[in-house]
């Protein structure tokens, strides 16, 4: 149970040094930047310092450039001895841009004209094979000839009487949908007349309408055009793709730069600037301390000052987890939670042995261990989930609790071999399935759960003098009081009910009231031993009257916690009834039915009870346990850096 010793650092220098200074904390990877306001009372006369100086600039325009490449934006490694500054990033951003930009404009110039053709191409289409000398009609001098597209119904009204005209002709070429393609003509002295009817009509002119053309001429031209630009859009593309494989690693390397870069120089947004002098202030784990604060005196005039964690503690100091390999796993639950203040204890090992030895005792089968175990490892292995490699022990616990049980795959004798043919036992050491043993399993489940709720108040006994706090060591409800008034309960009523020895003497009650007294007046017995001028209460009466209340509260919460482990035994008998049920279905089903039966439903009862152990051991964990020992109210040490991809 560890939190890693932290170092507030106090950075003081020029203006001029600011961004050296910034970049050198981010790449350094320890930094985690606080306000300076935080650390100084009086800042007076201090202004925030600007965010000028940052690549986001070059980082846009890597983005639009990386469209247009389609290279999909992401961080890759580069060589150490590659270190561009700004300027050089920008200039490269700006020239990759250029270039870039001049293929997009060209490549958008053929687009257009390219779609141009093709819809020209299409309207031309309508009209090619009419039945008349076109070329010789759009020659002629007194009469013109418009192109395009009418409605059906429309059509039908040039033989009306309001629209009928001797000089005015149309000649229908083709049919699509509800409109008719088609041509009129009309002399030159008629054609304003000839517009305005046809206008009338809703007729709509073609592009075709405006070239000089036959229409069988027109479309081969036009086909000819779309495949020369069709041609020249493909090595154009081919060239722009060509350019991508060829430059894309250099591109991905000055983005991760400039990522790098405009991240490390965020840091200075942190700042604070006076007379031309600026003051930055964060945390770096001691381990990492003196070697950055050697980088960042050597800057000019740069001064740097650093003090304990310990010595910061009304700062609340950021807390980086520290555990041993086979604990590591748990900080994922112990985060979930929320993580511990720099001056309290970590609860990671403590959760990683319950939640394990819990889990195997609800879980005991050594088939569907095995196959928890086989699934954590590839959910950590394939898809890299935090919670794999938490199910991994868990699984081996489950495995080792059904050797004691002597279940597999929901068998309750399947490993009678091995207690009568290797340790020569008679029979195994719990049977669950018989009727004399469910009490025994609920006592063992109470107890388990009395011992791990007195190691939870030893815990928050430690706790509160590594912060300081005697008053709660001494007399909370999970503090020495309750722990003496809880154990000696247990230990009471145990005694009675199990070996039939009444410990419940004169002396012995009298201690247990003693020590409920003391909770009973918990706040100011605390409040005075914390040596805090307001300890006494304000109203006697209302106190009292007050912690009445709260009184039955706490004896009800010695209750519920204990009961609550009943849960244990609950999920120890269930599993062997789940499993009874599949039994009786694959007996019921035949020969046929019965393997598959067996295997679908072994699946089923190891996903569903996997996936309820787990939440029901978490559940005692978070509001049985670390409800009396654990605030999570800390902060999580996280350093200014970029996140690589490997």
């Amino acid at each position: 149970m560890g939190v890693e010793q932290i170092k507030a650092f106090s950075i003081i220098g020029n203006m001029r040094s600011l961004d050296r200074v910034s970049v050198t904390l981010g790449r350094s990877k320890v930094f985690q930047p606080d306000e300076v306001k935080n650390f100084y009372s009086d800042t007076g006369g201090f202004k925030k310092v600007s965010a000028s100086g940052t690549c986001s600039e070059a980082l846009s325009r890597f983005r639009e450039a990386m469209k247009e490449l389609d290279i999909a934006p992401e961080f890759v490694r580069t060589k150490k001895t590659f270190n561009p500054s700004i300027e050089e990033i920008e200039d490269y951003s700006e020239r990759l841009l250029a270039k870039v930009e001049k293929y997009s404009k060209k490549r958008a110039e053929l687009r257009l004209e390219y779609n141009e053709c093709r819809r020209a191409l299409e309207e031309t289409s309508h009209f090619v094979g009419l039945d008349r000398n076109i070329e010789e009609l759009l020659s002629m001098k007194y009469v013109k000839a418009v192109f395009g597209r009418i409605l059906k119904d429309n059509v039908k009204k040039l033989e009306t009487e309001n629209y009928k005209n001797d000089f005015i002709e149309f000649v229908p070429c083709s049919t699509e949908g509800a409109y008719i393609w088609g041509v009129y003509f009309a002399p030159i002295n008629e054609f304003e007349k000839a517009e305005r009817l046809f206008s009338r009509l809703y007729f709509e002119k073609s592009t075709f309408g405006s070239m000089d053309s036959d229409p069988e001429k027109q479309h081969k031209l036009l086909s000819a055009d779309i495949q020369k630009l069709s041609e020249s859009l493909e090595k154009l593309d081919e060239k722009l793709e060509t350019y991508a494989e060829e430059k894309r690693k250099k591109i991905l390397a000055y983005y991760t730069k400039a990522s790098e870069l405009d991240l490390y120089l965020s840091i200075r947004t942190h700042a604070l600037e006076r007379n031309g002098n600026f003051c930055l202030t964060g945390w770096v784990p001691e381990t990492k301390a003196d070697k950055l604060r050697e980088k960042l005196e050597k800057i000019e005039s740069v001064e740097v000052s650093v003090s304990s964690g310990d010595d910061e503690r009304e700062l609340s100091p950021p807390v980086k987890l520290k555990n041993v390999f086979l604990a590591r796993p748990f900080e994922f639950y112990t985060e979930m939670y929320g993580v511990p203040k720099y001056n309290e204890i970590d609860p990671t090992a403590f959760i990683a042995f319950t939640y394990v030895l819990l889990f195997g005792i609800m879980f005991g089968d050594v088939g569907h261990g095995i196959i928890v175990a086989i699934v954590g490892l590839l959910m950590w292995f394939i898809k890299r989930m935090p919670i794999g490699k938490i199910l991994i022990p868990c699984g081996i616990s489950g495995a080792v609790f059904g050797v004691v049980y002597g279940s597999a795959f929901g068998f309750e004798n399947a490993m009678d071999w091995f207690y009568k043919g290797i340790i020569r036992m008679p029979h195994k050491p719990i049977e669950v399935m018989s009727p004399e043993f469910t009490s025994t399993i609920l006592f063992l489940a109470v107890g388990i759960g009395m011992c791990l709720l007195c190691v939870a108040m030893g815990l928050n006994i430690y706790s509160s003098l590594r912060q300081r706090n005697p008053g709660r060591a001494l007399f909370d409800t999970g503090g020495l009081a309750g722990l003496i008034f809880y154990g000696m309960l247990c230990a009471g009523l145990g005694g009675m009910m199990i070996f039939g020895v009444n410990l419940f003497s004169p002396v012995y009650i009298a201690v247990i009231v003693l020590m409920f007294v003391l909770i009973f007046f918990r706040e100011p017995l605390g409040k005075l031993v914390n040596r805090e001028a307001d300890w006494k209460p304000e109203n006697i009466g209302s106190f009292i009257a007050e912690n009445i209340f709260e009184a039955l509260e706490v004896l009800l919460s010695y209750v519920t916690n204990t009961m609550s482990f009943l849960r244990v035994a609950a999920f120890v008998l269930v599993h062997a009834g789940m499993m009874q049920v599949v039994f009786t279905l694959s007996d019921t089903a035949g020969a046929i039915g019965y393997v598959p039966i067996m295997i679908i439903g072994n699946l089923l009862v190891c996903a569903l009870e996997a996936l309820l152990v787990s939440i029901q051991v978490l559940r005692l964990e978070y509001y049985e346990m670390f409800s009396r020992f654990y605030s999570g109210e800390g902060r999580p040490y996280e350093p200014v850096k970029l996140k690589l991809v490997k």
